[in-house]
């Protein structure tokens, strides 16, 4: 398992100080105080999006909930993502100067705690300095922002790192445009975690309205920069984010660094029940699997759909029409298995049955959502004159994982 997949007893440690749950015991007492709110969190995030306009974490019951339950997951979600990307902020090329990121709709700042925890997990000597910006419309969440932020800082001191919050609502002004233009500094990470899909909902055009927020946002991105957008694991939201993709590609205003494989239209948005998202796995502390027991939630793997969108033309991996990101379970059936995969092909299934399992394709067993693999051979046949579209691996092919997840 990564070790980002395991929440850093700093961060543990913080949450505890600011929630008031003790993340230390084996099951936190305090997990049922929490547990309605989550409910009501949960049910507002998934069935009744419609609500998710009004300004949920000023109410104080929320808010502790919100704190103590999603924060550690959508934090780990960040993190998951962290690892992914090309540049460090330890990279030496770049000493000196900071590593600046602007984290918008931040809620209390969940994107900036995970990151600042991160550099503090891989310094390992000389650190670029971190500068964050925390973008939101609830002066309450800003201050459980600066909250988090301080008691992490007293737990692990991070010399040279900053904090500002900013209080706007990003819908009606653009306010980085406003101070940045004094800055002049780029950012090299711009973070919208769970917040695209909660802005523009009443806008007569939302997707257009989402699609200049971005590129507004990409103005402001280093050539050697990541805008990172997650959004939550349900079909609406996922597809809508696909939607926002292919714009966005339409438009080249920037390339997809991950998960995409290609720059073509997503072909997820073929058919209305189609939707891509991945499943991440984590180590939940003890107080979130209580919570999950409590409310009937489960957590015991980091669900979500995202972007990492570049402007430098970089991508994950080397691209290539033998190369695919594999995007659903794999699927054990009556003498084979199963699974889905993207490209520049397309989005074809593959199978591979257990008769023709070899040395060489062997790999096909370890594949998870999310995995990046290639594959040297796909044999594709012919029933009664029609194209067979199921693709089978034969035992003479060879099976590689590139990266897994």
């Amino acid at each position: 398992m990564a070790a980002f997949a395991r929440l850093s007893q700093p961060i543990l440690q913080t949450l505890s100080r600011v929630t008031g749950v003790d993340f230390a015991l084996p099951e936190a007492k305090t997990a049922k105080e929490i547990a309605h709110g989550v409910a009501a969190l949960s049910l507002l995030f998934t069935r009744r999006r419609d609500g998710l306009a009004d300004p949920y974490l000023e109410r104080n019951e929320l808010r502790r909930a919100y704190l103590a339950y999603y924060v550690p997951v959508n934090l780990a979600k960040v993190q998951s993502l962290l690892m992914e990307l090309p540049a460090w902020p330890t990279d030496p090329t770049a000493a000196g100067r900071p590593y600046r990121i602007l984290d918008v709709g931040s809620g209390p700042g969940t994107a900036v705690l995970a990151v600042l925890d991160w550099g503090a997990r891989l310094a390992t000597g000389p650190m670029r300095p971190l500068e964050c910006v925390a973008i939101d419309r609830s002066p309450m969440a800003l201050s459980d922002c600066s909250r988090l932020w301080e008691a992490y800082v007293s737990l692990a001191p991070m010399p040279g790192a900053e904090l500002r919050t900013v209080c706007e609502n990003v819908e009606r002004t653009s306010p980085w445009k406003r101070w940045e233009r004094h800055s002049g500094e780029p950012f090299d990470l711009i973070v919208l975690a769970n917040t695209l899909g909660e802005l523009f909902t009443s806008a007569r055009d939302p997707l257009a309205s989402r699609v200049a927020l971005v590129g507004s946002l990409l103005d402001l991105l280093d050539p050697a920069g990541t805008l990172m957008i997650i959004e939550p694991a349900l079909r609406a939201t996922s597809r809508a984010l696909h939607r926002l993709r292919d714009r966005l590609l339409e438009d080249k205003v920037c390339t997809v660094y991950s998960p995409c494989l290609h720059e073509h239209p997503c072909p997820a948005l073929a058919k209305v029940e189609d939707w891509c998202h991945e499943e991440r796995p984590w180590e939940p502390p003890a107080v979130i699997s209580a919570v999950d027991r409590a409310v009937g939630l489960i957590k015991d793997a980091l669900k979500f759909s995202y972007l990492l969108l570049r402007k430098d033309g970089r991508t994950i991996v080397r691209r290539g029409t033998d190369v695919y990101r594999v995007v659903s379970e794999l699927r054990e059936m009556k003498g084979e298995k199963r699974v889905w995969l993207c490209n520049e092909t397309g989005r074809p299934e593959v199978g591979r049955l257990d008769r023709m399992r070899s040395q060489s394709n062997a790999a096909f067993d370890e594949w998870r959502r999310g995995a990046i693999v290639r594959i040297d051979q796909i044999v594709r046949g012919q029933r009664k004159g029609r194209d067979v579209t199921l693709g089978r691996i034969p035992d003479s092919a060879t099976v590689e994982i590139i990266r897994s997840v």
